[in-house]
């Protein structure tokens, strides 16, 4: 048990003094932060430009349709000859739009073209298509005697109340949250795994290639060496994470402060959803969220999924003399993960409780990441329960396999090992 903790200690240690540790746990809330803004300055970068779109319509079948908006000015070049259009269009226009001149209205659908230098902006192409849509359904109303106009005023867009059994309010973008939310945790404890995993297994690696192992070993039993390295990196993972989770509440902490963003509703006051602002009822519904529990279940997940894995990545690093050889055997371990993402994004969004949702919950290798995308929603604590009991009981089984492989293979050098000599090694 003493060399146990000592190993601990040294893979703890090891991992948080290294200076891209360091430098990665305090720069990378930052620089998501940064990327954040980023993105947004970018996107609004372009956002004062406006793109010039010339009209060659002589019948006038299109042109006056064409309304010129803040992005997309539309000019009449009618009057030119085609090619000498076409000519004076590739020249600061985004485009020229051709109307040919023996067509009639219905050919509209088929017949415009848009003429571009480069690939056409979808925005100008899809706001074409939908102005002759909407100019030839209006005939076919016409002609079928319907009268467009009053069909329009006709149309309404309800509005419903949500609220729950319960009488709490609440309102569509709700699941936009609890989807954010779960699929950044679940996202999060893939990317853990296969970080924290990689290391355990370069790990492995250097220490068996400098024949340093065989030093360690005749102090401490691989065993105890091979969860050594799991649970000090692990360690170091979850501090790594708490550093990140304070950093980060600190950080939006700070940017509700700074929008004025009042934290939570006001008991005794009655203040109407159309009252108040759209960030305020997203900071409400996240406070709504099981909090608690998700903190909680990020943890177990986390440790539970990083063991389970990292019991895979010790015993392929064992196996191994390069991390070259290491790729063949880890397709099949990334596999799950990426299972899990899919599972969740595709399913949990749409039916959080269903069948398939609840099966691969409880599955150890994609429950660490489909689950945590489920708690949001609200799970059962019987789920919960069972789930994290087949997760660990696997852990165990798993890691009684691993420690199999990996006392054998941290002794071989020198030959390239297959999936039938590693099965081989389970017998010994």
């Amino acid at each position: 048990m003493m060399s146990l903790s000592l190993i601990i200690k040294r893979e703890f240690n090891a991992k948080v003094r290294n200076k891209s540790f360091i430098v990665m746990t305090f720069l990378s809330p930052l620089l998501m932060v940064a990327m954040a803004v980023l993105i947004g300055y970018l996107a609004n970068v372009n956002a004062d430009e406006v793109s010039k779109v010339a009209i060659h319509d002589k019948n006038g079948l299109l042109k006056s349709d064409l309304k010129s908006t803040e992005k997309i000015k539309y000019e009449d070049v009618s009057a030119m000859p085609y090619e000498v259009a076409k000519k004076h269009a590739s020249e600061g226009y985004e485009g020229m739009l051709y109307v040919p001149e023996n067509i009639s209205a219905k050919d509209l659908a088929t017949k415009v073209q848009f003429i571009t230098n480069d690939s056409p902006d979808l925005d100008i192409v899809n706001g074409v298509e939908e102005v002759i849509d909407d100019k030839l359904t209006k005939s076919n109303f016409k002609e079928l005697g319907f009268d467009y106009d009053k069909i329009e005023q006709a149309k309404t867009k309800s509005d419903i109340h949500l609220s729950k059994f319960s009488g709490e309010e609440t309102f569509k973008e709700a699941n936009l949250i609890k989807i954010i939310i779960g699929g950044g945790c679940g996202y999060f404890i893939m990317m853990f795994i296969i970080i924290y995993g990689n290391m355990v297994m370069r790990s492995v690696i250097e220490e068996k290639t400098s024949r340093i192992i065989e030093i360690i070993i005749s102090s401490v039993k691989p065993f105890q060496l091979m969860m050594g390295k799991i649970i000090g990196t692990s360690l170091a993972g979850i501090l790594q994470f708490i550093i990140w989770a304070v950093l980060g509440l600190t950080l939006f902490t700070v940017l509700t402060s700074v929008f004025n963003v009042q934290m939570g509703t006001p008991p005794q006051q009655e203040v109407s959803q159309a009252a108040m602002s759209g960030v305020q009822l997203y900071v409400n519904e996240f406070l709504k969220l099981p909090l608690f529990t998700m903190f909680i279940g990020f943890i177990i997940y986390f440790i539970g999924g990083y063991f389970l894995y990292s019991s895979f990545y010790a015993s392929i690093g064992a196996a191994v003399d390069s991390e070259t050889d290491s790729q063949q055997f880890l397709f099949p371990i990334i596999m799950p993960l990426m299972l899990g993402v899919y599972v969740g994004f595709f399913t949990v969004i749409d039916d959080p409780h269903g069948t398939v949702a609840t099966v691969f919950s409880m599955i150890p290798l994609t429950s660490p990441i489909v689950m945590l995308m489920r708690i949001p929603f609200g799970v059962p604590l019987w789920q919960l329960l069972l789930s994290i009991a087949i997760l660990f009981g696997t852990f165990l089984g798993v890691v009684w396999f691993a420690s199999k492989i990996y006392r054998i293979g941290i002794l071989m050098y020198g030959k390239k090992p297959t999936y039938k000599e590693i099965f081989r090694w389970l017998r010994y």
